[in-house]
């Protein structure tokens, strides 16, 4: 199957490997220092791009966390917009390092996954120059992204922007009980700079 254009474009803007140094170095307060990886693998190839996200405390490079899986697609609808479908791994140990050690990645299969239903995001794009876009990526209205990890019952906020060279990432912890954010982009994006290109 071909892909589009933006679909193509996207998925080279969300590859590759990221940190927020200078954010982290002028606020350090709010915003740790991270790593942020996000390789290609080939899942779901027949109509998707599929990246593998993880990441880790510049400080602690041997313990990343945050496993995951996005499928970037194009929607069903004939005007529809570009979506990400978010999965976990079932064993997210199995893939521990996987964003600095690609071969981990190389057999993985669609059943080693957990779909995560209300993980869900529609992208939104601005054409910035010539073939160069701003990718907008919010949830749809009222949706909740809620899943299991070790016995736990998480809720997350999901959201990012990307251009060719910075990947701001609002993903943020829920406190299911009150609904107020408690770990991640609580005052604002994380703002990625890509230091290597996938």
């Amino acid at each position: 199957m071909s892909f589009s254009p933006q679909l193509i474009a996207l998925g080279e803007y969300l590859a590759g490997e990221f940190d927020n140094q200078e954010q982290a170095m002028a606020d350090p307060v709010w915003y740790v220092h991270l790593r942020l990886w996000q390789r290609p693998v080939n899942l779901f190839s027949e109509d998707s791009i599929t990246l593998f996200a993880e990441q880790a405390n510049i400080i602690n490079l041997n313990n990343p966390y945050r496993q995951r899986i996005m499928r970037l697609q194009t929607g069903l609808d004939f005007d529809a917009h570009l979506q990400v479908q978010y999965y976990m791994p079932k064993d997210p140990s199995a893939l521990k390092g996987a964003g600095r050690d690609p071969a981990l990645l190389n057999n993985l299969t669609p059943d080693q996954l957990d779909l995560l239903p209300g993980c869900f995001l529609t992208v939104t794009q601005q054409t910035l120059i010539s073939n160069s876009y701003k990718f907008v990526a919010t949830p749809l209205p009222n949706t909740s992204c809620r899943f299991t990890y070790l016995g736990n019952s998480i809720q997350v906020s999901l959201g990012f922007e990307a251009t060719t060279a910075e990947f701001h990432s609002y993903d943020k912890g829920i406190d299911s009980a009150t609904g107020k954010a408690t770990w991640g982009a609580i005052l604002g994006p994380y703002r990625y700079t890509k230091r290597e290109q996938y």
